[in-house]
């Protein structure tokens, strides 16, 4: 547990999360307008998305099928009647006046998240319920000094709200449950997880309280839309909350809005309780009925999940549960692995998880490029591995190779003919070159002799590997240098 020290102890945070991950569909919830992001302003709008009188929604069975499969994937009862109703608050860019939404009836029920932490063991993370409901359109504040423009391009598109319980103690709790969700649904396809596109969004609930004692009174930050500004803005809110209470103050229930280049939050309007929603069912659309067949069907057909394939990878690969979580994270770079494992897992599996993970990963993240525009592919990563294995090259020549692959694309043992960085196997060269570092450094062999410093010889073998350029078999240098020197 996560606790924050005020002035009067320790204080709890309490942290639930509402995420609103948009469906991929080619089109709305209840419309055949387009979603495709980026298009112009008001380009991609209906009758029904732009409430014109006499309209009526049709729901989109796909949408369903999306939130369903998502359900499934977070291990939640799937209900097979739920129930649209409509949400009714005014707003520039909600046309109707109101949002179809699902409130007492939602399509998915309660389901659990196991995240994992670096420094800790795995937690699961309750869900309280999955619905579906239309998105709004978008007020823009920065066109014009005097007026806002409304874009509806994203009124009616299908969205999924993913509320958590408020399980979660920690801003780096709630970062491993955003990204374990987003991860999820990446996998069964149900949303791309784009925050910066806004196809997914977070709400943060939180509150403060001594241990032990009743929940307090929660606020809300709305749309959020990174795990970094999720995780600033609880610790800030946290923060304010115990500063305030302690000086003398009270939480009010409220909505609150965080300022990413200020690192801050800042009210917005007191937050509404459901009942002034006014929900009650749409009198245009049906209760929704879905058949058990046809959501086993789609359980069926479900790829296989970040949770099964870590333990897949534990199991088949031997591999730690670390590497393995970093390796299915995204489903594009557990591909990637099992791709460089070769047919037949042909490679070791661990010495593949760490070029994978650090070198390949490193080298990614540090030219900001995507798996699919990387300059080094699967079969060229596996080339390399394979070199080492046969011992043509040594572990640190490997790196240097690895970093000419990514400058120039080149496959590694072009590279290696090109150079000339085959590696040293002929005992008597190396004996020669282990001849020439002992006997230039006499005091260093005294004291590994004597047994006054036996870790020298670790100086020794990177001396000879240096007079050798990398190239001197390492094992063959160990082996050599301990046989003359007494070793």
């Amino acid at each position: 547990m996560s606790l924050i020290q005020g002035e009067t102890g320790d204080w709890e945070v309490v942290i639930g999360l509402e995420i609103h991950a948009q469906v991929i569909s080619r089109s709305k919830l209840f419309s055949g307008a387009s979603t495709a992001f980026g298009s112009a302003p008001n380009s991609q709008v209906s009758l029904v998305d732009a409430a014109m009188p006499g309209m009526l929604p049709v729901l989109n069975r796909e949408c369903v099928a999306q939130a369903v499969r998502t359900g499934l994937g977070l291990n939640a009862h799937i209900n097979l009647e739920s129930v649209f109703e409509r949400k009714n608050y005014f707003y520039p860019d909600l046309p109707q006046g109101y949002q179809i939404s699902q409130y007492q009836t939602p399509v998915v029920g309660e389901g659990v998240i196991t995240i994992d932490l670096p420094d800790g063991p795995s937690r699961e993370i309750g869900i309280e319920r999955l619905h579906l409901e239309q998105d709004a359109g978008k007020s823009m504040h920065d066109q014009d000094p005097n007026k806002t423009f409304v874009d509806l391009n994203r009124s009616g598109v299908a969205l999924m709200e993913i509320v958590s319980k408020p399980d979660m103690r920690s801003a780096e709790e709630a970062g491993a449950y955003i990204r374990k969700l987003r991860s999820i649904l990446r996998y069964l396809g149900t949303c791309d997880g784009n925050m910066d596109e806004g196809s997914m969004r977070c709400d943060v609930n939180l509150s403060v309280r001594k241990p032990g004692e009743a929940l307090g009174t929660r606020t809300e930050t709305k749309n959020v839309n990174s795990v970094r500004f999720v995780q600033q803005a609880i610790e800030y809110e946290a923060r304010r909350q115990v500063e305030l209470i302690e000086s003398g103050g009270r939480v009010i229930l409220e909505t609150r809005l965080f300022d990413a280049r200020k690192g801050e939050s800042r009210s917005m309007r007191n937050k509404e309780e459901a009942h002034d929603y006014r929900y009650f069912p749409d009198p245009d659309l049906l209760p929704l009925e879905i058949e058990q067949a046809w959501v086993d069907e789609l359980g069926g057909n479900l790829p296989e999940l970040p949770d099964e394939k870590k333990a897949r990878f534990i199991k088949d690969y031997g591999l730690t549960p670390y590497d393995a979580s970093v390796l299915v994270a995204e489903q594009a770079n557990a591909a990637f692995f099992e791709a460089v494992l070769g047919e037949g897992g042909k490679r070791d599996p661990k010495t593949v998880a760490n070029w994978v993970t650090v070198n390949f990963f490193g080298a990614l993240n540090a030219s900001g490029l995507d798996l699919k525009d990387a300059p080094v592919g699967a079969e060229q990563l596996g080339g390399l591995i394979d070199l080492i294995a046969d011992g043509t090259i040594s572990g640190r020549i490997a790196k240097d190779v690895f970093e000419e692959m990514w400058a120039t694309g080149k496959d590694a043992a072009a590279i290696v003919e090109e150079k000339g960085l085959k590696q040293i196997t002929d005992t008597g060269e190396i004996e020669a070159i282990v001849d020439t570092v002992i006997a230039e450094n006499p005091d260093q062999a005294e004291q590994y002799r004597s047994g006054d410093n036996p870790k020298v010889i670790g100086w020794f073998v990177g001396q000879v590997m240096k007079a050798s350029q990398g190239k001197a078999n390492p094992g063959m240098v160990n082996q050599l240098l301990k046989d003359k020197l007494g070793g």
